[in-house]
């Protein structure tokens, strides 16, 4: 058994009994709709879990107003703050008696929970500590695909944190576990790459052979007269994960693939934007995902958050109710909608992309609770 598989079949059994594609449609890119399974491929109508622009959005100074009035009275109550009645947003004020009690399971994103670009944020270990001490159970779940699993543990220790990479969930890895899922590799196909080492490395653990990726980053496809891009015939499926270097040929390279050999179009995630400095967001997967969608005109199989495959996985490891299993994250359109779609609870952390105004001026996706960064799940 290569190194790699034995983790891989221990999620096999979510992977064959429960993987929900998820696509995006082209006006929201952003943010994913579910379609029905891998096999019959036909499309159910939108539920409403994305955000929509033509929401009217709630006057700032009301907000404020509310925030200082929940402040300046001392109430214990959580803040509620409310968009003509039908949206309840709770601050968390109580971690003990309102989360920690009844969860067994935190599921943290890392960009913009953990860190932010390569920097720490604020309390972040001494709340692991405190979590671990008290027994619960800590795994990290990232979008982003440009590391693999060890990758990521070599991460975590540069910031100080001691991570094993079975407490890691990469997307990067989550496409490599899709395709051991469907027996790709017995069909004697290549994996086409557009994305970085991570997805690479994932690969290479579970002997799947692949070409493009980091080694295609400087080529140019000749476009004179007669010119065509000739691509590898046994091509069999294209994995789309962020990628810095981006470009044309590797776009010509996925849509001849794609189009013409009828590989499968695999995305780790949609994700509008990232967090690769602390500084300002950055451009993220769903800007490569919707050039390929663009001249394709084939949805992908979304194989990162919301996807249900991780908290599958780990309600049926460790024998836990979905109940008992609270996912911590800073996106509403992945990771609150994450926990949400697949029966968890859902924290949102307003320490990366969220911000409160942003997330009163909605009502499609509702949090549990939110609050300003994990440190708040330390007793006050």
């Amino acid at each position: 058994m290569s190194q790699g598989s034995a983790f891989v079949q221990s999620v096999q059994c979510a992977l064959r009994s429960k993987f929900t594609v998820l696509h995006t449609s082209a006006t929201h890119s952003a943010y994913p709709r579910h379609l029905s399974d891998a096999n019959s491929c036909r499309t159910s109508q939108n539920k409403s879990f994305a955000l929509k622009a033509r929401r009217r959005p709630l006057s700032i100074a009301y907000v404020n107003a509310q925030l200082t009035m929940s402040t300046t009275t001392g109430s214990a109550q959580p803040t509620t703050v409310a968009e003509n009645g039908t949206a309840v947003f709770r601050k968390l004020q109580d971690p003990e008696q309102e989360l920690l009690n009844s969860t067994s399971v935190f599921l943290f994103d890392c960009d913009g929970v953990i860190w932010l670009g390569d920097k720490l944020i604020a309390g972040v270990p001494e709340t692991l500590d405190y979590l671990r001490s008290i027994g619960k159970r800590c795994f990290f779940v990232t979008n982003n695909s440009t590391k693999s699993r060890a990758g990521y543990v070599k991460k975590f220790t540069s910031l100080g944190l001691k991570i094993s990479p079975e407490e890691i969930f990469s997307s990067s890895f989550a496409a490599a576990a899709y395709l051991e899922s469907k027996n790709f590799k017995a069909t004697g196909k290549k994996v086409y790459i557009i994305g970085e080492v991570g997805i690479e490395e994932e690969l290479d653990l579970l002997g799947i052979p692949h070409i493009g990726g980091p080694a295609d980053k400087d080529k140019q496809p000749r476009m004179g007269p007669g010119d065509k891009l000739e691509v590898d015939p046994k091509v069999g499926a294209v994995v789309v994960g962020f990628d810095r270097y981006f470009n044309y040929y590797k776009a010509q390279y996925a849509n001849v693939c794609i189009r013409e050999l009828k590989a499968e179009f695999i995305a780790t995630n949609t994700d509008a934007v990232t967090h690769l400095t602390d500084a300002q967001e950055w451009a993220g997967n769903g800007t490569m995902v919707g050039a390929i969608r663009g001249c394709t005109q084939v949805e992908p199989t979304v194989v990162g958050k919301p996807s249900p495959l991780m908290i599958d996985y780990l309600a049926n490891k460790f024998h836990i109710p979905k109940s008992e299993i609270c996912v911590v994250g800073d996106r509403l359109d992945t990771d609150v909608l994450f926990g949400k779609r697949n029966g968890t609870r859902a924290v949102l952390c307003l320490s990366g992309v969220t911000t409160k105004e942003r997330l009163f001026s909605q009502d499609e996706v509702i949090p549990d609770f939110y609050c300003e960064s994990i440190a708040d799940f330390r007793p006050r």
